[in-house]
């Protein structure tokens, strides 16, 4: 393994120019020394390293470069670091990756889960536990034939005009060409996969575990053939799941329509949106204590258009008597409900319906005709015969496919299902004894809720890509009774011979499996499941964590869970996490249609891949995130900040070859009471918020709670790290005396320290810049990606912590006083400090601190614990319980200037005051204006007083100085 040092720079970078323009910095001859310093110490690294090229320096960059993040990866992946390491330890980490659609190009959700995903696995990495994420892509049945059909219709050719091994063969043509670009993308994002174990679900030992999964599911008679009502889509020739129909609000219409009753001159009128099923209605239900049709129950009514055809009226409870007329026709071949009345009532399923969405012979003269032009030629004709009623506007719940777009039919066919309920109960189980923690915990009502209802899963779709239903029939038998079920075609062949006979021939079901039931066998199948013997296997399963979006917690999650436990006996994973969607800045969802698709390779080319995982990454599990970019530009600003930072850390460090300087500060050591207790205030804060932040983000981390993470270390390394101890450090670093374990040495130490346990918690959000950071460190032992995690339980002084929090108090306290009044920046002020001797002890002893912080006068900074004699001609700062100070105010203003500011102010003030009374002491005014206008001129004179006192008390501040001075 290559050595990392200091410095993978190439020569020409090393006398690139340096820009000073960083708000951290300010340069004295010190700094200067210490840049010299830094510049000797690049120009001592070996040869070898220096040319590497792979990582660039804080001192070279002025900000972090998003084109090095590409080389970073692949300097990870071709060392190893993505594979599973028993080195540390023994208790794997395990995340199946959720495969995307081969056909798929990377977005927003895709962003999602790889960042928490990768969060994961780089955190438990850091812990020593081996870590395997293992990735893969789906085939993605329909969607993949999909696209691959438009290109052959771009190219004229349509699928029907091919046989079904020439398309198959052009599909894998597709995959070839197009199917790694979304891997690609996800490399892109930072995911740290071992790529050796990717897997596509229609590779060959996945293929054979899906075919045993049938076979064995077929044995136990959970899977069975039969023709049941299914979701048809009539564009893609086949059944979609329940799961892949998407269901619309659109405009519609109610069409009112008579039925006469046979023998009689009565009509029952029936509301439908769906005219053009009524060829196959089969009865019509009244509620049974609906008194307006209880005299027509049991008798017989002719269905329009059909020439005479007569179906029975029947009472069934389940009628709604508000709907429409009250009065439901039954189309049991073409509708849900109606099916499965049918089914209770013992009624026949007539079909009316073509697989291709047109009319079939049973419609009669319509034959042939679109569903959506039958039911237009339909309306016109029952208005010519009179049997129209009336058409009114309705707004209608339409189901569409989620993939193609195209309205469903419900349609009665002959498929193959997957009997649910006795799988679903070892599912529910699961949860309830423990076994399995979903997180957020209220998604276990919804996992509860669909497992307790769940129907049988139709398995079976009319495709040429995907799993071929490892079914065989028989030539010249009935293929309900005479199948063979197998693995594989010689196993068929061999069972038919000895069933049927040597002369028996056979032929496969052409249906393929749902691309769902290869994804169910996913986290034991890409271990090499049904091969219980396989290292991976008895290593790797069961996982560890299930991290997906909460839309698919039935689609994929649930059948997993059922099937993991059916063919392995075991839970396939411990937890599931499931995070929310993105949407815009507004909260809408992102859609092309509105134009608000945010492109994450946009977004990583314009804010980087840190700036974007650190964003989505501080959501909350299972909450949608709304992602703006003035989100992203913070935190693009944040990555800036740690630059900087990397950069004023490493200029104030001795030269590697200092080793007087090197050991000074290596011996300065933070895990222990004594070690840490007896450092300075302001190293003594740092390094107790420090033990804090690693302790409380580790157990946050153990949680899942990553959006708590993310602001812990944010708002430690900005508002703790960055804005104050950085700045506190300056009088350590450029002003402190040389020699002996100085308190430079001390500073030096706590800075190298504190800023490389950042970068180590912060990696797994933000693993590009934590990386060249960590790199451009001296003395590296190991990248970052493998680098141990801090210890918890280290010391921490919480008087300490108190203590600074008063130095900072009052600091705050005197800028915000030089604010109010002006102060130039660079002005140095007097100040006499106030406390009990308890509390002045430890401030004075950071004296320097204090004037540098809050650019005060070292000579005339006092501190006492009464108030100076001067305290009449100073301002008073109460910065915190028995901590005061007193600014002389002759230091901080030009008094005469400001009186005469002053007073022409007040008198502004008071002329714009009088206005206002005036206004408010004038009846006319009060009558006439509306009672909002009144009510905000009293606030206005209101706050007008305010300032006239706050003025005037200053004016009278002013000129008892004035009176002084004379």
């Amino acid at each position: 393994m290559l050595s990392l040092s200091a410095s993978y720079y190439s020569p020409s970078r090393l006398f690139s120019p340096f820009s000073s323009r960083n708000p951290l910095l300010f340069f004295t001859r010190s700094h200067r020394l210490a840049l010299s310093r830094t510049r000797y110490r690049l120009l001592t690294v070996a040869a070898s390293e220096r040319e590497n090229g792979i990582f660039t320096s804080p001192e070279i960059a002025k900000s972090f470069d998003f084109s090095a993040e590409e080389r970073i990866y692949n300097w990870w992946e071709s060392q190893g670091y993505f594979r599973p390491s028993f080195d540390r330890g023994s208790d794997p980490f395990v995340i199946s990756m959720p495969p995307p659609n081969v056909t798929g190009s990377l977005h927003m959700g895709h962003a999602m889960f790889v960042t928490l995903e990768d969060i994961m696995i780089r955190y438990n990495r850091m812990k020593g536990r081996p870590t395997l994420w293992l990735p893969g892509t789906d085939h993605a049945g329909i969607a993949t034939q999909l696209v691959v059909e438009r290109m052959l219709a771009s190219e004229g050719i349509k699928r029907t005009e091919m046989s079904r091994d020439e398309f198959t063969q052009r599909v894998w043509q597709w995959k070839e060409k197009y199917g790694g670009t979304i891997t690609n993308q996800i490399k892109r994002l930072g995911a740290s996969c071992d790529w050796s174990r990717e897997h596509f679900t229609l590779d060959e030992q996945l293929s054979q575990a899906v075919a045993e999964a049938f076979v064995r599911l077929h044995e136990k008679g959970l899977i069975y053939q039969g023709s049941y009502m299914v979701n048809w889509s009539p564009t893609l020739q086949t059944a979609v799941s329940d799961l892949e129909v998407e269901y619309s609000e659109e405009s519609g219409y109610l069409y009112h329509i008579k039925y006469r009753v046979a023998g009689s001159n009565d009509f029952l009128t029936v509301a439908t949106t769906r005219p053009e099923t009524l060829f196959g209605d089969v009865a019509l239900a009244v509620h049974p204590k609906d008194e307006r049709y209880s005299k027509y129950i049991g008798k017989m009514a002719i269905v329009p258009q059909t020439f005479g055809r007569h179906v029975l009226i029947i009472a069934d409870k389940h009628v709604d008597r508000e709907f429409g007329t009250g009065v439901l026709k039954i189309s049991p071949g073409h509708d849900h409900n109606d099916y499965l009345l049918a089914r209770k009532l013992g009624l026949p399923i007539l079909n009316v319906m073509n697989k291709d969405g047109t009319l079939n012979d049973v419609a009669g003269l319509y034959s042939g005709l679109d569903r959506f032009e039958a039911r237009k030629k339909l309306w016109a004709e029952l208005e010519e015969t009179g049997l129209a009623v009336k058409k009114e506007p309705h707004t209608l719940r339409v189901p569409r496919s989620q993939r193609g777009g195209e309205v469903i039919e419900p349609l009665v066919s002959k498929q193959w299902f997957v009997s649910m309920e006795p799988l679903a109960e070892k599912a529910l189980e699961a949860v309830e004894k423990g076994r399995l923690t979903i997180v957020p915990e209220r998604f276990e009502k919804i996992y509860n809720h669909w497992l307790s209802n769940i129907k049988d899963w139709c398995i079976s779709r009319q495709l040429w890509w995907g799993h071929r239903i490892p079914v065989w029939y028989i030539v010249g038998k009935d293929n309900e009774e005479d199948y063979i079920v197998a693995r594989n075609a010689n196993e068929a062949l061999e069972k038919a011979l000895k069933k049927y006979g040597k002369d028996v021939e056979i032929y496969q079901d052409p249906d393929v499996l749902d691309t769902w039931f290869s994804s169910a066998l996913w986290p034991f199948s890409t271990l090499g499941w049904p091969d219980l013997s396989e290292d991976d296997f008895k290593r790797f399963y069961p996982t560890t964590m299930l991290e997906t979006g909460h839309d698919i917690l039935f689609f994929w999650v649930a059948r997993m869970v059922m099937m993991g436990i059916e063919f392995t006996g075991t839970v396939p994973f411990s937890y599931v996490y499931l995070h929310g969607l993105i949407r815009d800045s507004q909260g809408r969802k992102m859609s092309k249609t509105l134009g608000n698709v945010i492109d994450p390779l946009d977004t990583i080319k314009e804010f980087g891949t840190d700036a974007l995982r650190f964003t989505l990454a501080l959501g909350t599990a299972g909450q949608d995130l709304n992602l703006s970019t003035e989100r992203l530009m913070s935190n693009k600003a944040f990555t800036n900040k740690l630059w900087n930072a990397g950069k004023f850390i490493l200029q104030n460090l001795p030269n590697e070859n200092d080793t007087s300087a090197w050991e000074k500060i290596l011996s300065c050591k933070f895990d222990s009471e004594g070690s840490v207790y007896n450092l300075p205030l302001p190293e003594c804060w740092v390094v107790s918020k420090l033990h804090l932040l690693i302790e409380s983000a580790s157990a946050s981390y153990d949680k899942f709670y990553f959006g708590e993470v993310g602001r812990e270390i944010y708002d430690f390394f900005w508002a703790d790290f960055a804005d104050w101890y950085i700045e506190a450090s300056k009088g350590r670093l450029y002003h402190s005396q040389a020699g002996g374990n100085s308190v430079a040495s001390v500073a030096q130490a706590v800075l190298l320290y504190t800023f490389e346990n950042i970068l180590k918690v912060l990696h797994p959000f933000m693993p590009f810049v934590t990386e060249e950071l960590w790199q451009a460190l001296p003395n590296r032992k190991h990248a970052l990606i493998v680098s141990p995690w801090p210890k918890t339980q280290l010391p921490r002084d919480t008087s300490s912590i108190k203590k600074f929090e008063n130095l900072q108090a009052l600091v705050k306290a005197i800028r915000n006083a030089r604010a109010e009044y002006s102060v130039e920046p660079a002005k140095r002020i007097s100040a006499s400090v106030v406390a009990s001797n308890e509390v002045i002890e430890y401030i004075s002893e950071e004296r320097e601190v204090l004037a540098l912080l809050s650019r005060l006068d070292l000579q005339n900074l006092h501190f006492t614990d009464s108030s100076p004699g001067n305290a009449d001609q100073s301002v008073h700062l109460v910065a915190g319980e028995g901590l005061e100070a007193y600014l002389p105010l002759a230091d901080m203003v030009d008094i005469s200037a400001e009186v005469e500011r002053l007073s022409k102010r007040l008198c502004k003030m008071q002329k714009e005051y009088d206005g206002l009374i005036a206004k408010l002491n004038s009846p006319q005014f009060i009558e006439k204006a509306p009672e909002n206008v009144v009510r905000g001129v009293r606030e206005k004179a209101t706050e007008a007083e305010e300032k006239i006192t706050l003025t005037k008390n200053r004016l009278a501040l002013l000129n008892s100085n004035v009176l002084v001075s004379n």
